[in-house]
């Protein structure tokens, strides 16, 4: 809910027009958000009101959310390059929605 009124504050006059607000929405998302919405069959959102539906579905469910112990747990599988693993964490991470970390 956050995310959605702080980009309807950012956009300010472009979000009167439900098209542009669709069409912005993807430039102010990132990992596991722009992931998602990337993923996204296409033209499966075709208004302001579908998409954010989705997007509260998605996120605010909780059945995706991680947890930090669920960090914890991770670790490198034997056929999995280095860069794979941290993608993976930061991933793992990106779904902790009530976790707080950065990537340092």
């Amino acid at each position: 809910m956050e995310h959605v009124n702080r980009f309807i504050i950012q956009c300010g006059e472009a979000t009167n027009r439900d098209e542009l607000r669709v069409r912005l929405f993807s430039s102010s998302l990132l990992g596991s958000a722009f992931t998602w919405f990337i993923s996204l069959p296409p033209n499966s959102v075709i208004t302001w009101a579908g998409l954010e539906k989705q997007f509260h579905k998605y996120f605010f469910s909780r059945v995706h959310e991680k947890k930090i112990t669920d960090l914890v747990r991770l670790r490198q599988r034997n056929d999995e390059s280095v860069e794979s693993f941290v993608q993976r964490l930061r991933d793992v991470k990106n779904k902790c929605y009530s976790l707080v970390l950065d990537d340092w």
